[in-house]
């Protein structure tokens, strides 16, 4: 039985009593909901883990006596939990130390009181992933940055890798890149879902556990054999067939921001069947239609599969509609990217 089939038990931890009374203002209402717990501290919030049972933690990242990193750390090595770590705005660093210590989400605390749905529809996903397999199919470990030759220009004839992702996409295309060679015959265009200002966060915690180089992506950028650019919240990322991007405005229309859609037809456009396209965790269907342009160009499709995702939304919608070639663990998407460009992982 799914947990939003009955009650879900949320912890909420912040050393700001009126943000943790906020948060239990807005779940108190909520049908399916309920907050059984407060704390202040991490050393607090892991007591009350062990005590309270929580389906969900809500966890604030600074906090005296024990910060929220190494209370993720330790609740996640004693009790795997689904974790929804807070920040303020200004540690966007440590928002991304916190998914690599095994938070499954971050939320800005600014958004909490004026978009309380988006907590809520957090709080919904996060209760039904299974910790313990996820974190199990992810793998803990992390490549420790190497050397490599600088990115040369990109060939017209060389194939590019495109990812789509959404929530739980930031975990997972961290495990892809750290196993990616700094020799990675490819460039890699990425649109993952996020708010603004976090994305300049993803791009430093990105470059510090890869062999490649990445950045956030600006419109005159030649794409580059080993290098993955990082599509700019608010805006719409395209890519020409000389190996440009291409920035512009996003489409008021469109639900999504970035559109990985946008990203993904562009891609199959200008690439054809040189197109990798790789869609992974995330809620919606953003990036389906992507996946299909790509598929009917002669590209290869992927997805990351039901057991390694936190959210097996936007990529079960792409396999439902046929439009996926083949569905992988995440452990084994960057072997098969290299087999797909003809090097091995020992050939580089």
């Amino acid at each position: 039985m799914w947990k939003s089939e009955r009650e879900i038990r949320v912890l909420v931890v912040d050393d700001s009593r009126q943000l943790r009374e906020l948060i239990c203002a807005i779940l108190g209402p909520e049908p399916g909901i309920t907050a059984v717990g407060e704390a202040a501290d991490g050393a607090e919030a892991i007591a009350k883990v062990t005590e309270l049972k929580p389906d969900v933690v809500i966890m604030d990242i600074e906090m005296p006596v024990m910060g929220g990193l190494e209370a993720i750390e330790r609740i996640i090595a004693r009790r795997p939990v689904p974790i929804l770590a807070m920040t303020d705005g200004s540690g966007v660093e440590m928002a991304f130390a916190a998914v690599s210590k095994g938070a499954l989400d971050v939320m800005e605390k600014r958004d909490i009181g004026g978009n309380a749905q988006k907590l809520i529809q957090k709080i919904r996903l996060l209760a039904n992933v299974d910790v313990q397999a996820h974190h199990k199919a992810m793998g803990r470990s992390v490549a420790s940055p190497g050397t490599g030759s600088a990115p040369r220009p990109h060939p017209a004839g060389e194939r590019i890798v495109a990812i789509a992702a959404s929530t739980g996409g930031p975990q997972a295309i961290q495990h892809i890149l750290s196993q990616l060679p700094a020799g990675f015959p490819a460039p890699v265009v990425i649109t993952q879902h996020m708010a603004e200002g976090f994305i300049p966060g993803l791009v430093d915690w990105l470059n510090s556990c890869t062999k490649l180089t990445v950045a956030v992506a600006g419109s005159g950028d030649r794409l580059a054999a080993g290098q993955v650019y990082v599509n700019p919240a608010q805006q719409a990322m395209r890519v020409t067939r000389q190996g440009v991007i291409i920035l512009g405005e996003r489409d008021p229309r469109l639900l999504y921001n970035p559109s990985c859609d946008t990203l993904l037809e562009a891609v199959a456009a200008a690439y054809g069947e040189r197109a990798i396209g790789l869609i992974l965790s995330g809620m919606g269907d953003d990036g389906v239609l992507g996946m299909q342009s790509i598929r009917n160009a002669g590209g290869v499709t992927m997805a990351q599969d039901e057991k390694s995702s936190v959210v097996f939304g936007m990529n079960r919608v792409a396999v439902e509609r046929g439009c996926i070639d083949r569905s992988l663990p995440l452990s084994e998407i960057p072997a098969e990217l290299l087999a797909l460009i003809g090097r091995r992982m020992t050939g580089i």
